[in-house]
């Protein structure tokens, strides 16, 4: 047999090796190991973000791991310690750089993409009608649902009940948030508003208001009846829920 026909025999050979059954199922196994890919390198090799889970978006916001366990590992054991997402939201900066020997820079892009993540859902609900207790609810619940301290928001609106500016009056402790009427409206007739909605959040998750929402409510209802800006309604922000006071008589 000549050099000729050897060479061609070999490539013959090999050609028929690359496409045995054996070489087949490698070839697939290799593009079905693109789940076990990192998740940058899932999207690069044709994936989407949005097929990400929650621990894997995790890692790539965090890019590394550290000494100890790699990237997915480090994301894996966050979601679990904070009981997910909602629990990561309601973190203090500080308290998760401390865990895992995370350290404050990888804190800080956490903190960061969650930030992005509700000033583009402050800007999507810019425009928005609040026409119910509803819909003000679901407009606070992703922001203030997993607050450890109570905050207290109010929604400036016009003459057709549209947001014109939302803003936060006050933080105050686990159980409270100092409230005055003249921060409030001091704030609606700064951008002309025709009425407000104010709604403040209940850590411990029970939606009962005390004595202090009940008076503080008709103080600022109570003002607002003297300038010309009505009170349309208070809500409390719960968990999973919410409660109208307005709805609930105490308005």
């Amino acid at each position: 047999m000549s050099d000729s026909w050897k060479k061609s025999g070999i490539r013959e050979k090999k050609c028929y090796y690359d496409r045995s059954p054996e070489r087949i199922c490698c070839m697939n196994a290799k593009l079905n190991d693109i789940r076990d890919l990192l998740p940058v390198q899932k999207c690069i090799a044709g994936g989407s973000v949005q097929d990400l889970s929650d621990t894997e978006l995790l890692a790539v916001i965090l890019g590394t791991g550290t000494r100890m366990v790699d990237v997915l590992e480090l994301a894996s054991s966050i979601v679990k310690q904070f009981g997910g997402l909602q629990g990561i939201h309601g973190s203090g900066l500080r308290e998760m750089a401390q865990r895992h020997g995370l350290g404050l820079k990888k804190a800080i892009r956490v903190h960061a993409a969650f930030e992005l993540g509700k000033r583009l859902l402050s800007a999507q609900n810019a425009s928005q009608v609040l026409d119910s207790p509803e819909r003000v609810w679901r407009l606070l619940q992703p922001e203030m649902a997993a607050l450890r301290r109570e905050e207290f928001r109010v929604f400036i609106l016009n003459n057709k009940n549209s947001i014109l500016k939302k803003t936060t009056v006050s933080v105050g402790t686990v159980s409270e948030a100092i409230i005055h009427p003249r921060e409030i409206y001091r704030e609606a007739i700064r951008e002309a508003g025709a009425s407000i909605i104010v709604a403040h959040n209940h850590p411990s998750g029970v939606l009962v208001p005390s004595r202090e929402d009940i008076a503080a409510t008709r103080r600022i209802r109570e003002a607002g009846a003297i300038i010309g800006i009505e009170l349309l309604d208070h809500v409390i922000i719960g968990h999973s829920s919410y409660l109208s006071m307005k709805e609930a008589g105490y308005l």
